[in-house]
């Protein structure tokens, strides 16, 4: 005997009940399917380099240096490697959770047909110049152009108007620059061919440039994580030529210069754009903090990378032969170190940002966090 029996409900009741319930399940909002609620209507694009790619590189024709889908990488979490350059989840995978939404997909793969909850357009080694790593990664002109496509699509399948608000409401997720100040240094020759603020400044212009063209299609809401402290990764502690395991300065000013005038590029951009909001993560201070004092956030070593050779793991083998190196040293429990490979933080580390940036206060992300971008669908509720 079913449910309605046992419980005696008289048929006409029955009837207009199941009607009712019919009627309330239709008008339900469907995550995915119905975006016409302002509620719905926000996805999460990211675009920059390995720190946020979530497997991009693996569906490109590049070298083993350019990927990371191969073990150990992934073997945290996902207990198999993605092409994350990681032990496990990156960034975006955390702050995907804290906003609800389900991870974001990387844009190349073959799977990936549904963008109403955003895309992932990162690709390690990209750098927002067209001279970094041509032909070995998705640089910021291409990551530009494959967000063009999902518009047009989302636009041909949405209506003008809807694709529009999502675009509008979306946030905006970029970790690039790293690579393009990196380059100089690992290859003399342009290092004495270049000067360090023209450097800077064309990086910026280059980058504003991109925002610029996603804003015309809609983007208002931006959120940047600075450049991290580049001379004090592994494999540039490495690198240095004094060979002394210190950081290397040169390289780490360079970073400082960018993050202290981007800013500022930045707020000429919203003086200058109706309805632009944006903020910035500072991942120097974040990634610093943790390097010197490593035990105060839960890690043993802050210095050397857990999979790697050489000095502080600095030099690239993580994956051994799948990156052309016989032998490489791989740490027993990961989570313990700091950077997981000669470049790139291990999942504890990542997480501990996302969640810094998603909820933290003006020392760490400003003007915004993360959650008020995603919480504020409306950008009428952003207030100075």
């Amino acid at each position: 005997m079913d449910q309605f029996h046992k419980m005696k409900i008289p048929s006409i009741f029955h009837f207009l009940f199941l009607i009712l319930s019919t009627f309330f399940f239709i008008a339900q909002p469907s995550r995915i399917h119905n975006v016409s609620s302002s509620q719905n209507r926000l996805a999460f694009f990211v675009f920059g380099d390995s720190f946020v790619d979530s497997g991009n590189n693996n569906f490109i024709n590049t070298t083993q240096t350019f990927r990371a889908n191969f073990t150990p990488y992934g073997q945290t979490f996902f207990k198999s490697p993605t092409g994350r350059f990681s032990d496990g989840r990156i960034m975006p995978d955390f702050i995907a959770e804290y906003a609800n939404l389900p991870l974001i997909p990387p844009y190349l793969d073959p799977h990936n047909k549904l963008y109403i909850h955003g895309v992932n357009f990162a690709s390690g080694g990209a750098g927002v110049l067209v001279d970094t790593h041509p032909g070995f990664a998705i640089g910021m002109e291409t990551q530009l152009r494959y967000f063009k496509k999902v518009e047009r699509s989302m636009r041909k399948k949405l209506g003008d108007s809807i694709a529009y608000d999502l675009f509008s409401n979306s946030v905006y997720f970029f970790h690039v620059g790293g690579n393009d100040y990196k380059i100089p240094f690992e290859d003399s020759s342009v290092h004495e061919k270049y000067n360090e603020t023209e450097h800077v400044y064309t990086v910026i212009g280059n980058l504003t440039a991109v925002v610029e063209e996603i804003y015309k299609k809609g983007g208002r809401k931006f959120a940047f994580v600075a450049i991290p402290p580049l001379g004090c990764l592994p494999n540039t502690r490495l690198l240095k030529k004094e060979g002394d395991g210190s950081c290397w300065d040169e390289i780490s000013a360079l970073a400082i210069l960018h993050n202290n005038l981007f800013p500022i590029a930045l707020q000429k951009f919203a003086d200058k754009f109706p309805g632009f909001k944006y903020t910035v993560a500072d991942m120097y201070t974040l990634l610093q903090n943790r390097i010197d004092n490593p035990s105060k956030y839960g890690f043993k070593e802050g210095k050397k990378a857990c999979c790697g050779s050489g000095s502080f793991g600095g030099i690239y083998s993580c994956g051994g032969m799948m990156r052309g190196m016989k032998e490489f040293e791989l740490c027993e429990n990961p989570k313990e170190y700091l950077f997981f490979d000669s470049y790139h933080p291990n999942e504890r580390a990542y997480e501990q940002f996302a969640k810094l940036m998603w909820s933290g206060d003006s020392q760490v992300i400003k003007p915004y966090n993360l959650k008020q971008f995603f919480q504020y669908g409306s950008l009428q509720s952003f207030e100075h």
